[in-house]
C-alpha cells in the first residue's frame, strides 16, 4: 500500500510540474510579439519587480518577443532558456533609440501557485544587448 501511495504522489508532482510548464507557455505566448500591459502582466503574474521589469523593457523594445528554446519543470519551478528579439526604440542605459533589431540569450525561473508567477529570477547575456546596440558585433 506504501509503494500505490508513493507512486500516486509521484504521478501527481509530474502532473503539476506539467501543467506548471503549460502555464508558463501560455503567459509567454500571450505577452511575445504584442503589447505587455499590466492587466495582461497581473492575470498571469503576482511578481510585482517581474512586472515592472517587463514593463520597463516593453518601453524600450516596444512588442519584443520570446522564442523558448528549452523549458524545465522541477516542483513549483519552471525554468525557461530563451532569446529575446526585439527593436530599440526606447532610451535605455543612456543610449537614445537605435531603431536596431537586436536579439540575445536569457534564463528566467519562475516559481509559480495556484496558476500564477510568485517569484522569479533572470539571467540576461546583456554585454551582447550593448555591444549591438553600440555596433560592435552582430545579433546572436
Amino acid at each position: 500500500n506504501h509503494h500505490c501511495f508513493a507512486v500516486t504522489n509521484e504521478q501527481q508532482a509530474m502532473d503539476q510540474q506539467k501543467k506548471n510548464k503549460q502555464f508558463i507557455l501560455e503567459y509567454i505566448t500571450a505577452m511575445s510579439g504584442r503589447v505587455k500591459t499590466r492587466e495582461i502582466l497581473e492575470k498571469y503574474n503576482a511578481d510585482a519587480g517581474l512586472i515592472g521589469n517587463i514593463l520597463l523593457k516593453e518601453e524600450i523594445f516596444p512588442q519584443y518577443e520570446v522564442v523558448i528554446q528549452e523549458m524545465i519543470a522541477e516542483g513549483d519551478r519552471v525554468v525557461v532558456l530563451a532569446k529575446f528579439k526585439g527593436i530599440h526604440k526606447g532610451e535605455w542605459l543612456g543610449m537614445k533609440p537605435t531603431h536596431k533589431e537586436v536579439s540575445y540569450n536569457f534564463a528566467v525561473g519562475y516559481e509559480v501557485r495556484d496558476r500564477k508567477i510568485v517569484n522569479s529570477w533572470l539571467v540576461a547575456d546583456n554585454l551582447a544587448l550593448v555591444d549591438q546596440l553600440k555596433g560592435r558585433v552582430p545579433k546572436t
